[in-house]
């Protein structure tokens, strides 16, 4: 049976933390039957949101692995994915983004666009997501949706335009008016399942009208019929406004916004209208494959069950029955029995259990068509791995993977922990691409990296509970990096006579530093001076190089090599040899070109009440911060400022203790910047101390 894809809609659920993402998946799946009983966010009950289904997550009431479900809403199938708020867990939203064709943008309407929404935003704007908005929270103090709708526009630069006017806010909540149809919605019922469908109230008459007007000007650049509808004063329907607004929702054009208030049970079940109505379908959104054979010449694919297998794993999971490889599927099918290729590798894998996730539950199913999003057991891949039908020579291009910004040394503390603890590394590596661990050569201490110190906490926790790893942690080290301020020449030989052949390479030229790129080589060799054979191998040595400088032994970055000028011996010379002659004439040229060291510099985003305005910025300026603005948002006053990651740690406490808790701060990463000489001596100081430890 071919399934009717107009009638599946794939979306994700984003937004910054404590928007309420959680809560209003927890309602999507109580309306659409897929639950029973509705639970909170931080399990007062001692059960939990559905979603959040780690131990952790229901403990600190927040989402950390993004969990998948799906529902039925009048006859359309709906594949959900909640995604974590916490910018540390930033790769969850990256590769939920990466498989999904619309999304539901949730703001606070209190706090509105907050710092996590912009990235969230900019995410979805790289994988071209479609979205719509939904402000949450019309029932706290200070509720303003408008204000919210306004932030849109100006922050995000988005075309938003109201679906809706709210009929009370703050403990006044009611309902909505929904302003395609000119009708007023009030949620009835213990949980707000009876929708009482009346007239609009006439204190909210001549404002739900002007809305209108706005919206249908809005809608009208995207549909004749509505520009004709509009100019010939015919009466315009639900349906032909809906139209239009779906054409420019696609086009990522125009941004539906929805409201209301999940906790309280409102504006829930017509914001899942608009998901049917204004999202695309598997079909609408063009997806790119890369043809191998073809000098990964692009290859549009069609969204069609019967064609050739294409699908990608976008995360893993270890459970316990064994490894869980999220896919969605972009062609073909993927069905039980059938027999699958990953392009990285090559390898053929039989197709065991299909299911379909209901966050930590699963149901088996038949086949995935194209357009789903399910899940396969047994097969080993990592994430972002490409599966084709044989004979197929397609890839997927893989999701977008920031880089780590901190690391933390951990040691077990028995025989029994250093077994369990390396399964667990093991596991999280391949599960999580933002979390890296490696044996340091000269301390053979295990160190773990990752965006933040929730991200690298979290990971320790989860290896004490689901691994009985008893391990301690070292101090937090933040990932500096070196690089050159001026250009500087080298000319550096490389000779060894040790019996029979030597190894000789002379190599000249000079590096100079660039702002843009990690590493560019260059070759200016002329008349084979270094043979053209040779060239690979200086630039691997001087890419060696890069690994550890020779100052402090942080990674090099931001440096340009060039070549010009060389010389070979005809016996003597080698592969061997270049690469030595590479890593010589780094050395000598480095310590030459001023080398510095840059440190990882964080957007730090500070929400507090106003009469704590000064504190925080003290607390901000005595960690080296840079203040780059302040303004007042309702009843919160935001800072937004630049503070080297290294001053970070231990801030929360900080904080908290100097607002009386009621301040709360998110940090990104934002980019390197020099270190000044007496940190850059402190620095060089510590370094020394852990080699004379080590060894």
């Amino acid at each position: 049976m071919k399934p009717d894809d107009k009638k599946v809609r794939n979306i994700g659920i984003s937004a910054h933390i404590d928007s309420g993402k959680t809560t209003l998946t927890e309602r999507i799946l109580y309306y659409t039957k897929r639950i029973h009983a509705m639970h909170d966010v931080k399990g007062k009950d001692g059960v939990g949101a559905t979603m959040d289904s780690m131990e952790l997550e229901k403990e600190r009431g927040i989402t950390i692995a993004s969990a998948a479900t799906y529902c039925e809403w009048k006859g359309y199938e709906i594949n959900i994915i909640d995604t974590p708020g916490h910018v540390d867990f930033t790769i969850e939203v990256e590769r939920s983004l990466r498989v999904l064709d619309g999304a539901v943008l949730v703001l606070c309407a209190v706090g509105g666009v907050q710092s996590q929404s912009i990235t969230v935003d900019q995410q979805m704007k790289r994988y071209k997501v479609p979205c719509i908005a939904f402000v949450n929270k019309c029932d706290r103090n200070g509720a303003n949706p408008f204000r919210v709708i306004n932030q849109l526009k100006t922050k995000l630069g988005h075309n938003a335009v109201a679906m809706q006017i709210p009929i009370g806010l703050e403990t006044q909540t009611e309902g909505v008016v929904d302003l395609a149809t000119m009708k007023a919605l009030y949620f009835d019922g213990e949980m707000g399942e009876v929708i009482r469908v009346e007239e609009i109230p006439q204190s909210l008459l001549e404002e739900a009208k002007a809305k209108r007007e706005e919206l249908i000007e809005a809608a009208s650049l995207f549909s004749d019929e509505l520009t004709e509808a509009v100019l010939e004063e015919r009466g315009i329907t639900a349906q032909l406004l809906y139209s239009a607004l779906r054409k420019g929702t696609l086009k990522r054009e125009i941004t539906p916004v929805f409201m209301g208030s999940a906790y309280k049970n409102k504006g829930v079940q017509p914001l899942l209208d608009g998901v049917t109505y204004l999202l695309p379908c598997p079909s609408e959104v063009q997806n790119v494959a890369l043809d191998m054979e073809k000098n990964e010449e692009p290859v549009v694919l069609a969204n069609d069950s019967e064609k050739p297998v294409v699908a990608l794993a976008f995360k893993l999971e270890d459970g316990k029955y064994g490894q869980l490889t999220y896919i969605r599927v972009y062609q073909g099918t993927v069905a039980k029995g059938s027999t699958i290729v990953n392009v990285r590798n090559g390898k053929k894998v039989k197709v065991g259990r299909v299911v379909r996730m209901h966050a930590d539950q699963m149901e088996d199913v038949e086949q995935l068509p194209a357009g789903y999003i399910g899940a396969l057991f047994g097969i080993e891949c990592s994430s972002g791995d490409t599966f084709v039908s044989p004979g197929v020579h397609l890839t997927m291009t893989s999701m977008f993977v920031p880089k780590p910004v901190i690391s933390l040394a951990i040691v077990p503390k028995d025989n029994k922990s250093q077994m369990a603890m390396a399964k667990a590394l093991n596991r999280f590596s391949k599960e999580d691409p933002t979390f890296k661990t490696y044996v340091d050569p000269e301390t053979s201490e295990t160190i773990i990296e990752g965006m933040g110190e929730l991200h690298l906490d979290i990971y320790v926790e989860r290896m004490k509970r689901e691994y009985n790893a008893e391990v301690t942690t070292g101090n937090p080290r933040v990932a500096y990096r070196e690089t050159i301020t001026q250009r500087a020449d080298f000319n550096y030989t490389h000779k060894k006579q040790t019996g029979g052949a030597g190894q000789f390479g002379r190599i000249a030229g000079y590096i100079e530093p660039v702002s843009d790129d990690e590493f560019i080589f260059v070759n200016e060799i002329f008349g084979g001076a270094i043979p053209t054979q040779y060239i690979p191998a200086c630039e691997k040595g001087f890419r060696q190089s890069m690994a550890k400088g020779p100052k402090l032994e942080f990674p090099i970055t931001g440096v340009k090599v060039v070549i010009n000028d060389g010389a070979s011996h005809p016996v003597d010379s080698s592969d061997m040899a270049f690469q030595a002659a590479a890593r010589g004439a780094f050395r000598e040229a480095y310590l030459r070109a001023k080398p510095v060291i840059h440190e990882p510099i964080m957007k730090v985003v500070v929400e507090t009440p106003p009469e704590f305005q000064g504190a925080v910025m003290g607390l901000l300026n005595q960690r080296r911060g840079m203040i780059i603005g302040s303004q007042d948002e309702g009843v919160m006053c935001v800072i937004e400022a630049q503070v080297p990651l290294a001053e970070m740690f231990g801030f929360s406490t900080v904080l908290r203790s100097a607002t009386q808790g009621k301040a709360q701060f998110t940090m990104e990463f934002a980019l390197y910047r020099q270190v000044p000489q007496s940190i850059a001596e402190k620095i060089a100081l510590e370094v020394a101390q852990n080699k004379k430890s080590a060894a």
